[in-house]
């Protein structure tokens, strides 16, 4: 069976393990029932810009072309540093866009993978986007009306806990042992300072995340289209937005949004 299309980050599913759907195309491919199986993927250099479509030599920030990158409100600076949004002031690249993924809920979290690091995320997009880290564990710790305040919260936490994932700890499967969330949360609502407690989360759930993985690499080596026209092997899992195949070669499908591929199975 074979499938083509430019491809975009797979579509995750909270379950035990987590369900994989890899977008290609029109089409939607069940990567658990991958798992396991011999799969051959083919780039024949063709990269769309998820933005406007058009090709594009060099993708930027995970599927942009240029000059999206410089003019489209997802590719905005405030997706990696939420302080800098500014809708909440009516200024923005986009106000409509804005006011549909600014001016909304937010959430900032702490997460457990080979540390506890903080983030932030828009509501709708919990759990989809601890999954996309690679997090085992995760927790709410404070909800905000827009993304400036909770970009302002992760900012304050920076100088505490991390906010970065350490990818190859995490696609080792070597995941923080010894923590208490509940406890860590209690301590950041000491932290913050007054004007700032006062948007920390209630329920103190913790989401616990299982990846569907028969066997963690050992010693990664990470691959990708922009040298490897082709990448095939035997798929033994997958984790965040990365496939493992069984000789410890990683592949970052995020990384690659945009990409036109051929892939065979």
């Amino acid at each position: 069976m074979e499938f083509e299309g430019n491809i975009r980050k797979m579509i995750t599913e909270l379950n035990a393990p987590v369900k994989y759907t890899l977008p290609i195309g029109d089409e939607q491919i069940d990567m658990n029932g991958l798992i396991g199986k011999e799969i051959a993927m083919r780039f024949d250099g063709q990269i769309n810009c998820v933005s406007c479509g058009k090709k594009t030599k060099t993708s930027f920030s995970q599927g942009f072309c240029y000059s999206c990158l410089q003019t489209a409100p997802e590719a905005s600076e405030s997706i990696i540093r939420p302080e800098l949004s500014k809708a909440h002031l009516g200024i923005a690249r986009d106000m409509e866009w804005a006011e549909k993924h600014d001016l909304i809920d937010h959430f900032v979290y702490l997460a457990v993978s080979s540390a506890l690091k903080v983030g932030v995320t828009r509501g709708h997009q919990i759990p989809t986007r601890w999954i996309d880290q690679g997090a085992s564990y995760a927790i709410k710790i404070a909800k905000t009306p827009n993304r400036h305040i909770a970009g302002v919260i992760e900012v304050f936490l920076k100088d505490h806990f991390t906010d970065k994932t350490n990818w190859r700890a995490m696609l080792k499967n070597e995941v923080l042992k010894d923590f208490d969330l509940a406890a860590e949360k209690e301590r950041i609502a000491n932290l913050l300072p007054l004007e700032l407690q006062k948007y920390m989360e209630p329920e103190n759930e913790v989401t616990e995340i299982n990846y569907p993985v028969e066997q963690f690499p050992v010693k990664i080596k990470s691959v990708g289209f922009d040298k490897l026209p082709e990448i095939t092997g035997k798929l033994a899992g997958i984790k965040g937005q990365y496939l493992i195949f069984d000789d410890s070669r990683v592949l970052n499908i995020r990384k690659h949004n945009g990409y036109f591929l051929r892939v065979a199975m």
